[in-house]
């Protein structure tokens, strides 16, 4: 992923802060010599403290004997995205026709060891530290090795600890235009409503008042 200096997030607490409430992304594995990449969507539940994202799949997954030979993986998560029309970001004296169109968006790109968990107990541990995150509130069982609901399908998963070992962040969201694009940007947006159109706005105003 390229990222400019304008795009770079301005410090850790800033992509921190950002992933924290994000847990849905795709992990990438490097696939057999001379084939592509396996990319898995997958919800993940990010600890900061322990510098690791856990997880789980099923046995059958096709991605297992690929992970077990290169363990090096990138867990990729990309929101705030939207299409921006090439007249919002027109130069203050240039036709509007002439503005280059453009997508905004957030992404923080986790590079990771990946530890298979095949333990019954230690899956057992890692399955309720996600449902923990996913469902603070609780309303479901524990899993236990051994016990009902959840101990006899431990056996169809395998759990995934993905140790971070580096981090690429980028907020792209015009810092490098000058004021009056931006605030054209920021009006387009807010006069648009779109689904990713509040958030886009908000990064963009965040980030230029150096947030």
């Amino acid at each position: 992923m390229l990222v400019h200096p304008w795009d770079a997030p301005h410090d850790d607490a800033e992509w921190q802060d950002w992933l924290s409430t994000r847990d849905f992304g795709q992990l990438a594995v490097n696939g057999p010599h001379g084939e592509p990449p396996f990319v898995q969507p997958l919800h993940f539940a990010y600890d900061p403290g322990r510098g690791e994202a856990v997880t789980h799949l099923a046995r059958p997954n096709p991605l297992w004997s690929a992970l077990e030979a290169e363990p090096v993986v990138v867990l990729s998560v990309v929101d705030d995205y939207v299409y921006v029309p090439g007249p919002w970001q027109a130069a203050p004296d240039g036709p509007a026709e002439h503005g280059t169109p453009t997508s905004f968006y957030a992404a923080v790109q986790l590079r990771c060891t990946a530890r298979i968990v095949d333990d019954p107990a230690a899956k057992a541990e890692l399955l309720n530290r996600q449902v923990g995150h996913f469902q603070p509130e609780g309303g479901s069982a524990r899993a236990a090795v051994g016990e009902a609901p959840y101990g006899r399908l431990l056996a169809g998963i395998r759990g995934i600890r993905l140790e971070v070992t580096g981090v690429r962040a980028k907020f792209k969201y015009a810092n490098h235009r000058p004021a009056e694009v931006q605030d054209r940007i920021a009006a387009g947006l807010a006069a648009r409503g779109g689904p990713g159109d509040p958030a886009a706005r908000a990064h963009l105003l965040r980030r230029r008042a150096g947030a």
